[in-house]
């Protein structure tokens, strides 16, 4: 097929997810597609992946990506006439010890609360249903009914002839060489058979991905990891329909394949390929074998299996996939370039995702935002941390050889710290800060007492750092605190039209005075919350935002990619310029009028306000607002000065009994106070009316914003799900967040975030009650609760009102 000199799309890669998004363009946009691949159709890791399909994963939207998979790998064969191998066989997962089976006790939960039908069998249940297996170590396993398998090459050239029926061209054999580009913007694709000029390009490139985005100056953090498996000879009494199993206690897998099983496994110590560039000839090729890696697993596998002793071998497979530092796979529009779109970094997981992230992925490429909340897969959740490659292999190696451990809660990475401290760190470290990492940020999140070993135990149920982080909280409300958040991203927004600019995109009045601050949601056009922020106006044409860590690529890319093109606004990333020390508690006044001979009364510097004083001689940009429910300051300080600022509050407020706190504490006071976190309570999915913060949105006054016209239909309709705070009972249950919540024993939705909240001294979490008829004040505190943790259920209460000071009495009149 010749090159056609015009694209509206270009696709880059014919692997299963390039093939997928292709199918999707054409079929459901109807859109003018071009897809390249540099060898034939399936010749990266398609062809030799193992063809596992499960469905169920921590997040509503990307399980639901996953269940879009299989619904279509059941029906594209009736479309198109090519197979596609799928069989749902079902899938278990073995669990050997209690914390396993903890773990899928709530992972059983969390599909319930997704709509997901998931059973725990007994060691006997599943020897019944795999007779072949040692059963005897086992405490029980999960099953999955509607998992299964299928064949990725299948599948691959199945959708291949989907998305040529519907019109797109696919041309084998054609390198991409390079993009033309204007500003930010492709305008032409590069190859080595000529050009093509396209309006968007999708880079489904696979291990390439990195290669190809680097061409367009965009960063897609990948490495590629050595993953083998075997196949079997036949094994006498093996059904054909045997179910896929994970034991990953074991940290092995299994999958029946013509009368064999396909065998393989994560290995604690995962080898890497190569940092630099895969080469462009690596098609249809696997690495040697090396059967002394694999040992590990043959030998874990003949314990479960002891048939395998004795099968032959027919093939080994082992070969490059590529993996990310999360574990989760790479989706959406690159901050680097805006009409560069990314699918790629599937971590063995391509074949279960490849249906719905191609759908996903070719409604994000047309509509220019995501259709779900994809924020765990989105690749704007990376930094330039991320083009460190010999930090992204370290990380990335780590979450291989996580791939089948114990999901602990509030577990840390190790690896590649610590990547950015702030001026902070070691006098932290002199206060026996336990740290965690956010974006490679160092931050605090408990502080050890004496005698206490400085360092997280995990375990399933309460942590070592419980009583520690309740003392912390306690101090906060009864005292001050001090809270290192310098890892907080900041932006500048200056020029003539920024107060334009930003009235367009955020959904509350940021339109106050100078010296004012708005707490605002940016939008998008379903009405569903983008960014969760605040907006301090420092003069006429100059704004200082302020958002979460891990939000910094996303929400500067958000708000730039919004900006009217002929507006004098410019958007400047000074997260590096300052420090960022939250004083909080009641006695924060008492401690800041110790430092500054500015006026910090109430009447002075009410709440909401913004000021510049001076502080160890210092000036310093003093925000008053809190996440904790007191009265509180943000104070911004140069990054240089932190240490000094630091240290002179610290001696000030030794009299009233100050002491630096820690991220755990920070959420537990939050959620006392019902404030929602963004990635969890409210997200792209839910809009500011259902999240109970509809006074934030300006629809009196007449502003066209990103999202009003579908923020107004969401105001004059009944809403069918809201948010609400739930306590239980039991104050030894564990919150977590995704338990399912029963009004009057159904099932009406499910908790977005949990913790313990130790004022009221009870297990707090959020979430949202759904209801096709419409949630009223009514039908919410009439039912009879109950919250399903761990597949049991505990007795819970229902509070439309902050747990705490619902009047908001100590953060604006103290």
């Amino acid at each position: 097929m010749t090159l056609p000199s015009h694209a509206q799309i270009v696709v880059i890669g014919g692997g299963i997810i390039g093939c997928s998004t292709a199918y999707h363009l054409a079929k459901d946009h109807k859109a003018d597609v071009v897809l390249l691949e540099m060898g034939q159709l399936t010749s990266g890791s398609t062809w030799h992946a193992a063809g596992l399909v499960g469905q169920l994963r921590s997040s509503a939207s990307i399980t639901r990506v996953l269940k879009y998979s299989v619904d279509l790998y059941k029906r594209l064969d009736e479309e198109t006439g090519l197979a596609t191998g799928w069989k749902m066989t079902g899938c278990l997962r073995l669990a050997t010890n209690q914390d396993r089976w903890t773990e899928f006790r709530r992972l059983a939960t969390t599909a319930g609360s997704f709509g997901m039908e998931m059973h725990l069998l007994s060691p006997q249940e599943v020897k019944a249903m795999f007779p072949l297996m040692r059963v005897d170590d086992l405490v029980g396993a999960s099953w999955l009914p509607t998992d299964g398998q299928a064949s990725p090459s299948d599948i691959t050239q199945s959708l291949a002839r989907g998305a040529r029926m519907h019109g797109a061209k696919l041309i084998e054999n054609v390198r991409v060489t390079g993009f033309e580009m204007n500003g930010d913007r492709i305008v032409k694709v590069k190859t080595d058979q000529g050009d093509i000029a396209c309006e968007k390009v999708v880079n489904c490139a696979g291990q390439w991905a990195r290669q190809v985005g680097e061409m367009a100056g965009i960063n897609v953090p990948l490495q590629p990891v050595k993953h083998q498996y075997i196949i079997t000879e036949k094994i006498d009494g093996l059904s054909s329909n045997a179910p896929t199993i994970r034991d990953p206690d074991r940290r092995t897998y299994f999958k029946e394949e013509v009368g064999g099983l396909v065998m393989g496994g994560y290995e604690p110590n995962p080898q890497s390929w190569m940092t630099g560039d895969v080469p462009n000839d690596w098609q249809f090729r696997l690495f040697d074998d090396d059967f002394d890696h694999f040992e590990q697993h043959m030998l874990a596998a003949i314990e479960r299996i002891p048939a395998l002793e004795t099968v032959g071998v027919k093939q080994m497979i082992n070969g490059p996939e590529s993996f990310t530092p999360d574990g989760n796979f790479i989706l959406g529009v690159a901050p680097e370039c805006s009409n560069m779109f990314v699918g790629a970094g599937f971590n063995a997981f391509g074949i279960a995702s490849g249906g719905g992230a191609g759908w996903v992925l070719a409604q994000w490429a047309i509509d220019g935002e995501a259709p779900l909340d994809l924020w765990t897969v989105d690749i704007r959740r990376f930094s330039n941390l991320h083009r460190n490659r010999d930090w992204v292999r370290d990380r990335t190696l780590e979450a291989y050889g996580k791939h089948y451990t114990v999901g602990f809660p509030h577990e840390e990475y190790v690896s590649g710290r610590p990547a950015i401290v702030s001026p902070l760190y070691e006098r932290l470290q002199q206060h026996r800060a336990v740290f965690g990492s956010k974006l490679g940020w160092e931050r605090p999140n408990w502080f050890a007492p004496e005698g206490t070993p400085a360092e997280d135990v995990y375990s399933m149920g309460r942590q070592n750092w419980f009583n520690a982080v309740g003392e912390e909280h306690r101090h906060v409300r009864d005292k001050v605190g001090i809270f290192d958040q310098s890892s907080f991203a900041k932006f500048e927004l200056t020029g003539r039209d920024a107060a334009t600019a930003l009235d367009a995109i955020c959904a509350n009045d940021v339109s106050k005075p100078s010296g004012r601050l708005t707490y605002t949601q940016l939008l998008n056009t379903r009405g569903g919350i983008e960014c969760d922020l605040t907006v301090a106006r420092l003069s006429d044409d100059r704004f200082y935002i302020v958002t979460g860590t891990g939000f910094r690529t996303h929400d500067f890319a958000w708000i730039r990619d919004h900006i009217g093109k002929d507006l004098d606004a410019k958007l400047t990333d000074v997260t590096e310029n300052f420090g960022t020390l939250s004083l909080m508690g009641p006695k924060a006044r008492d401690v800041l009028a110790g430092v500054t001979n500015a006026d910090v009364s109430n009447n002075t510097f009410p709440f909401g306000h913004v000021r510049e004083i001076e502080i160890a001689g210092t000036t310093v940009r003093a925000l008053r607002i809190t996440y904790v429910g007191e009265l509180g300051w943000e104070l911004h300080v140069p990054i240089a000065a932190t240490g000094e600022v630091f240290d002179a509050l610290m001696l000030a407020g030794k009299e009233f009994g100050i002491r630096p706190v820690g991220y755990r504490a920070l959420e537990s006071l939050r959620l006392e106070k019902g404030y929602r976190a963004w990635g969890s309570d409210i997200t792209p999915n839910d809009s500011p009316f259902e999240a109970g913060l509809g006074w934030a949105v300006k629809l009196r006054k007449d502003t066209e914003f990103v999202g009003r016209q579908a923020s107004e239909a969401i105001h004059a309709a009944p809403l069918k799900k809201r948010l609400a705070t739930f306590t239980v009972v039991d104050k030894d249950v564990v919150l977590l967040g995704r338990e399912t919540i029963l009004r009057n024993g159904e099932p009406v939705g499910y908790l977005t975030s949990g913790g313990y909240g130790y004022t009221v001294d009870s297990p707090i979490g959020l979430g949202y009650v759904r209801n096709a008829d419409g949630i009223s004040d009514a039908f919410l505190t009439d039912g009879k609760y109950e919250l399903i943790v761990a597949n049991e259920r505990y007795a819970a209460q229902v509070h439309l009102e902050p747990l705490y000071d619902p009047e908001n009495a100590r953060v604006k009149e103290l």
